[in-house]
């Protein structure tokens, strides 16, 4: 607790320094009585077993690389001769049914269909937005009025809304999701009418406290009158990015436009898309190669 308080307090964002914390009591349950003076190869690997039987083996890699770095400091403070965590191996439960989390383009044109885009702000056009634009369900809820500029039709994305703890406005998840998101002149136009008469610097979506559950639930209805698959809020922007790559939108423009913070982590998001997509370029490739004899 001491090295959390020390070195990730003010340093971390407030969900990565849950997680330590988490991590920490985790740690606690686990192994209550184990001192950092005896941990050896063998406590670790069986610290890391424990949290095996009850976490997927990504979720026991996460824990270890969180733990991990407190112990590489306790091995530099020589309060232990060597790094126990060498060599660890990684197991877990396995993991779930992966549940689909992006729609098709027919399946989102169904979808936008059947949203009810009344004179008054509803869910419904948080949905339309995130949709049409990509941006995270903290970075829409966090939209002002002011923060759209119709001339140019362009959202300005500076802030987020900070929905889980009920705090206000907070910073973006980081420096690259500080961007402006250009929007299609349809979604102008509807904007523009919807807003009209709002508080220019006032949430558009968030007049009072804010749960992300039920935006999802809003949009589950959704999918099942429509009979497509179930997705969640933050599945839209998989939708977004998804349609846009297979476009021909190229990774790096999808990637700012998703305000990542590098190109890699839009790889990394989105391999399975760039796979199918390199399928499809062989495919080209070939057919090019043939017309040339």
């Amino acid at each position: 607790m001491q090295w959390i308080k020390l070195y990730k307090e003010g340093a971390v964002r407030e969900v990565t320094l849950e997680k330590y914390l988490n991590n920490h009591q985790h740690i606690a349950t686990l192994v209550p009585n184990l001192q950092l003076k005896d941990l050896d190869r063998s406590q670790y690997q069986e610290l890391l077993n424990l949290y095996a039987l009850t976490h997927e083996r990504q979720t026991v890699i996460d824990f270890h690389h969180q733990i991990k770095g407190a112990i590489l400091d306790a091995v530099d403070e020589g309060l232990i001769p060597r790094n126990p965590t060498r060599k660890a191996i990684f197991k877990g439960k396995a993991p779930r049914p992966k549940r689909k989390k992006y729609l098709n383009q027919f399946e989102l044109h169904s979808l936008l269909e059947d949203l009810d885009l009344s004179p008054e702000v509803n869910w419904d056009w948080l949905i339309l937005l995130i949709a049409k634009t990509g941006l995270r369900f903290s970075e829409a809820i966090a939209l002002t009025p002011d923060d759209f500029d119709f001339i140019h039709q362009t959202i300005s994305v500076d802030k987020t809304w900070d929905y889980k703890k009920g705090t206000g406005f907070s910073p973006t998840k980081n420096k690259s999701s500080i961007r402006k998101v250009q929007i299609d002149w349809q979604l102008g136009m509807q904007f523009q009418q919807l807003i009209r008469n709002k508080e220019p610097k006032k949430p558009i979506f968030a007049s009072g406290p804010v749960c992300n559950s039920t935006p999802n639930k809003w949009l589950n209805r959704h999918c099942k009158k429509c009979g497509i698959p179930e997705i969640s809020i933050h599945g839209l922007r998989h939708t977004h990015a998804s349609l846009l790559m297979f476009a021909g939108v190229s990774i790096a423009s999808v990637s700012r436009r998703l305000g990542h913070s590098s190109i890699t982590t839009t790889q990394k998001v989105y391999m399975h898309i760039i796979n199918e997509l390199e399928n499809q370029d062989n495919d080209l490739v070939m057919r090019y190669l043939s017309s040339l004899s």
